[in-house]
């Protein structure tokens, strides 16, 4: 399994879990919740993978390093 189709599987996985544990309650505002959740592990994970180098975690991420910045300061894992 390539690692997108595990990271896709796990991601499935969680939201029929979500699915089933909200036992018929409607969800709302599910696109902005799940943007927030995954997020802030990703920066996270891949700034420390990038050994604190914003301008390379940015490269790999494909966004702009200033963007980068911001969004670090967002979540709190950076001063």
């Amino acid at each position: 399994m390539t690692s997108n189709k595990h990271i896709e599987q796990c991601v499935r996985e969680n939201l029929e879990n979500y699915f089933r544990d909200l036992r018929g309650v409607e969800p709302s505002a599910m696109y902005d919740m799940i943007l927030r959740v995954v997020e802030k592990p990703l920066l996270d994970v891949v700034l420390k993978q990038a050994e604190g180098n914003q301008s390379r975690a940015a490269e790999w991420l494909g966004i702009n390093r200033n963007t980068l910045r911001r969004k670090l300061l967002d979540h709190k894992l950076i001063d």
